[in-house]
């Protein structure tokens, strides 16, 4: 089965087309463009420029954490795409696809820790041991305690750079999520409903109701 992938929930925008399954599936064509907030802008012309116009019977989006308006825009595509070409639309966490990508990119590595940009001065985190095992659920933290909370791993992601100036020799890469990298997502990984994961409480809170 061939499968769209859409990937917009950090600064790069990120297409691919993957032929047969997810994990093990292969590349046929990808695109993989930073645009810091751009992703609207973006989105659908990559798509447009796949082979056959992206189309597939399958879509995976990412679904965050990340960018509230990245993500919203990835998945609003993908259920758009979805309804008008009959396919169905899964999602997968940005979280466990950079994962891959680290044990994948580092074969020696038994563990390792997601660390993503977030909000109000805060990173997304989640650890991982090989091949791909969550050590728990992701967590909103402020930089010293996603630092503490590393326990000697190394970290891969955009929200390394919060880390960095706080001084310590932890092994600290930065890397945004890849569309292409889906093909390292074992199949359970890429079954979410597509819809968002914020990571952290929103901000709004609604207003009272009248006595």
């Amino acid at each position: 089965m061939r499968s769209l992938v859409i990937e917009t929930a950090a600064a790069a925008c990120s297409v691919a087309l993957i032929e047969g399954g997810i994990e093990g599936g292969t590349v046929i064509a990808a695109a993989h463009e930073v645009v810091g907030r751009g992703h609207a802008e973006r989105l659908v012309s990559m798509i447009a420029e796949l082979p056959e116009g992206g189309r597939a019977p399958r879509i995976l989006v990412e679904c965050g954490p990340g960018s509230f308006t990245g993500v919203r825009v990835g998945i609003a595509a993908a259920r758009g795409l979805a309804l008008g070409w009959g396919a169905e639309a899964y999602g997968f966490s940005s979280l466990a696809l950079l994962a891959a990508s680290g044990f994948a990119a580092n074969p020696d590595w038994t563990s390792l820790a997601v660390v993503l940009e977030g909000g109000h001065g805060e990173v997304f985190m989640q650890a991982f041991d090989a091949p791909l095992t969550p050590l728990g659920a992701l967590a909103s933290l402020k930089p010293e305690a996603a630092l503490a909370g590393l326990a000697g791993r190394p970290a891969i992601g955009n929200g390394v750079r919060f880390l960095r100036p706080l001084g310590d020799r932890a092994l600290l890469i930065e890397a945004l999520p890849c569309a292409a990298d889906a093909i390292l997502l074992p199949p359970v990984f890429a079954a979410l409903p597509p819809r968002p994961i914020y990571g952290r409480a929103p901000d709004a809170r609604p207003l009272a109701a009248p006595v």
